[in-house]
């Protein structure tokens, strides 16, 4: 059985921070994290890798005044221990200080989230993994097609200390299942699957999406570059949420003035409602941040409001609040980010979704997107892995990949369907959870030649 809170790392935290105050600092924090992650990848409808790795790394900051010093390492010997508060405080000693620098937060009431932690996850085996990866590649194999990917299975120790009294630790679990499945003539597909235990993972259903996608995607057609009515799938609406977080929905950014968040100000339509809570199970839950602050439930969008973005410490002392539980690691140029987001569901289908196009396109997901313009959240991308022309509420057929440069602000203005099913799907900055989408108008602004 696997300790399910983490508190074998606290007493390294609090030898690490033992060090920092014989050193001099004035104040002082130890974050450890700790991270037991196996790996099993597949190429060519075959498993060609099974890894396992296990890695604990000490992070520092040392606070000298206004001056903070931040050194990590990873040895766990007393001698290692001592280094990392020695380079922090050398290194606080040479820079700038922080004018507005507020303090390590206090303690926060946290509670505890079970359904943070799986032991089958935990547990997880080679051989289970393997089993998982045999399905998808049955799944390609009855379609004809050939299957890449990777099942991986992760449990992460967190262990937060500091001079002000917090005392924090948690451990999580994850895992994921990804598949692109290729056919022999130039189609592809995708699927994906994430939850915090392993039986979350339906890898039949994720091996049989894909290879659909790839066999009906071979010999896909030109199409003009435009304007179009739109259904993403949830891989695509993954991204959308995730550039709104990175773009908008910090604090940091609206005290910078290059987010597009104004309280009570209308983005989206009213189906959109966003929000970010770290303890909701559909999700990828954590019970507090980087810097051991309780996690708080913040919504972003309601009915397609700005109502709130996220806070850590130092920006929400610039605002005279209290943070909502999302620090970063530091040192953090990039302020707090929503790492927990969801979006509310709807009440069509997928196939109502696609039949409200009367031409239009099917999206599975998008690739390489790039912002553009961070105030108007207008981004640049590629479709990938399966877009098809829609006539008449009705596929008709694929067509190659676009590129698209579009305002996800007024993506979100024209979302006139939501699906009633959404998925647990892992993002650049974390769990995320959405539904499909149906959106007016699209742009496209160019077309894949070959």
């Amino acid at each position: 059985m696997v300790a399910r809170r983490g508190e074998e790392w606290l007493p390294i935290a609090e030898k690490v921070l033992a060090h920092a105050t014989r050193a001099g600092a004035t104040e002082a924090e130890v974050l450890v994290m700790a991270e037991d992650a196996q790996l099993t990848r597949f190429a060519n409808s075959e498993i060609h890798q099974n890894v396992a790795e296990t890695n604990a790394q000490i992070n520092l900051r040392f606070v000298s005044g206004k001056k903070i010093g931040v050194a990590s390492g990873g040895r766990l010997d007393d001698d290692g221990l001592r280094r990392i508060a020695q380079q922090a405080a050398v290194i606080s000693r040479n820079v700038e200080e922080l004018p507005d620098w507020a303090g390590l937060p206090e303690p926060t009431p946290i509670v505890d989230v079970p359904a943070a932690f799986s032991d089958e996850t935990a547990g997880a085996t080679p051989e289970m993994r393997a089993g998982a990866v045999r399905d998808v590649i049955a799944a390609a194999d009855e379609a004809g097609v050939i299957a890449y990917g990777s099942f991986s299975t992760t449990t992460e120790s967190i262990a937060i200390v500091n001079s002000r009294g917090v005392r924090a630790a948690q451990q999580r679990t994850s895992s994921q299942l990804i598949t692109v499945s290729m056919a022999p003539d130039g189609g592809s597909g995708y699927a994906e699957q994430a939850g915090v235990g392993t039986g979350a993972i339906d890898a039949i259903r994720i091996g049989r999406e894909a290879a659909e996608k790839a066999r009906a995607t071979g010999n896909a057609q030109a199409l003009e570059p435009g304007d179009y009515p739109v259904v993403l799938e949830e891989y695509a609406v993954v991204d959308v949420l995730d550039m709104l977080g990175y773009l908008g929905f910090s604090a940091l950014a609206v005290q910078e003035e290059r987010s597009f968040v104004e309280p009570g100000k209308k983005v989206g339509s009213d189906l959109v409602s966003i929000w970010d809570d770290g303890s909701d199970p559909a999700g990828l839950p954590i019970a507090f941040d980087y810097e051991g602050v309780a996690k708080q439930r913040v919504e972003l969008l309601e009915h397609g409001v700005c109502q709130g973005v996220v806070y850590d410490t130092q920006t929400a002392a610039r605002d005279g609040k209290r943070s909502t539980g999302h620090g970063l690691p530091a040192p953090n140029p990039y302020g707090p980010f929503p790492l927990n987001m969801l979006m509310g569901s709807g009440q069509a289908s997928r196939d109502e979704l696609i039949g409200g196009l009367d031409r239009g396109l099917l999206v599975t997901r998008f690739h390489y997107t790039n912002p553009v313009h961070p105030k108007l959240a207008i981004v640049t991308g590629m479709t990938r892995d399966g877009t098809f022309l829609v006539e008449g509420g009705r596929i008709v057929g694929p067509v190659r990949n676009l590129r698209f440069t579009q305002s996800y602000l007024k993506a979100l203005e024209g979302i006139s369907g939501v699906s009633r099913d959404r998925k647990c799907l892992k993002g650049f900055l974390g769990g995320v959870v959405v539904p499909a989408v149906r959106i007016d108008a699209f742009t496209f602004t160019g077309a894949t030649e070959h």
